[in-house]
């Protein structure tokens, strides 16, 4: 059977949030069954170890786990950037298993002879700095509008026959002072690649998905934020010397839901019994 998967060079993930109820773990499975990349670039925040709990581990994120090892044991070269929800797992960094390592940051030389810089970018977040409890308490707050925003979905796609609606998107576009954080974290990022000669910074963090060119005056930079699997359902390919933004639509969520595959039958212990069986042949 001919392989109908869209063959990428690196493939950027970040903000998928693992562990939540704002993780569209069923929407994230479908992209990754349609792709096949060479390098996978998991940008931080992929498992949300400030809000796991044991209560909530969903099928669907772990076969997001599973399928993410399934690349791991075929040698697809794969990075996890730590970031500030998994940071638990900054400890690790330099660990390395087969295809599989844990960094801070990672500088890749690209095909046309230019280099990306992937760092998540909780680094430039003064609250993560100064208040961390304050920050997890952001999350807290963050998860429970995204729960508000479903039901609220619910009733406008439902009753009112309306379309979907992003709460939190709204605050954030409709407040002065987050519009202007974002800014200037993408000014900052810039800055920062610009100075060490970079021609493209890659981050994650603020689920702010964006492409576009930064200057000043000591040159120019491609600044590249992959977004998140919360509101935006987004990720960065880069294939055939092109990055382009990789969004989730609606035309795609039709074919996921007639989509059945035997993997969909399998209960929790069994899915994790496979995974455990691919772990232990990456060790071999």
């Amino acid at each position: 059977m001919k392989d109908k998967k869209r063959k990428i060079d690196i493939l950027v993930l970040s903000d998928i949030h693992l562990g939540t109820y704002g993780c569209h773990a069923k929407e994230l499975l479908h992209y990754l069954k349609t792709v096949k990349p060479k390098t996978v670039i998991l940008n931080g925040d992929i498992i949300d170890i400030w809000q796991f709990s044991k209560h909530y581990w969903p099928k669907s994120h772990m076969k997001v786990v599973k399928h993410i090892m399934g690349w791991m044991s075929k040698g697809t070269r794969i990075w996890y950037i730590t970031g500030n929800h998994d940071e638990m797992l900054r400890k690790f960094v330099g660990f390395k298993m087969g295809s599989f390592k844990i960094a801070n940051k990672v500088v890749l030389p690209l095909e046309d002879g230019t280099k990306a810089w992937f760092f998540h970018g909780d680094v430039f977040d003064i609250t993560m700095q100064h208040s961390k409890w304050l920050a997890k308490l952001g999350a807290v707050g963050y998860d429970t509008l995204i729960l508000i925003n479903r039901f609220a979905n619910f009733i406008s796609e439902k009753i009112f026959k309306r379309g979907k609606l992003s709460l939190s998107k709204k605050i954030k576009n409709g407040v002065k002072s987050a519009v202007k954080f974002i800014d200037n974290f993408e000014q900052t990022a810039a800055d920062i690649g610009i100075s060490n000669q970079y021609d493209y910074v890659v981050c994650g963090h603020i689920h702010q998905p964006e492409m576009k060119t930064i200057e000043n005056e000591k040159g120019k930079i491609v600044y590249l934020n992959s977004g998140d699997w919360i509101e935006n359902l987004t990720a960065l390919e880069y294939a055939n010397s092109k990055w382009s933004l990789y969004k989730f639509d609606e035309q795609e969520m039709a074919a996921m839901k007639t989509a059945v595959t035997e993997e969909d039958e399998l209960d929790s212990s069994k899915l994790f019994d496979s995974m455990l069986e691919e772990f232990n042949s990456m060790r071999n």
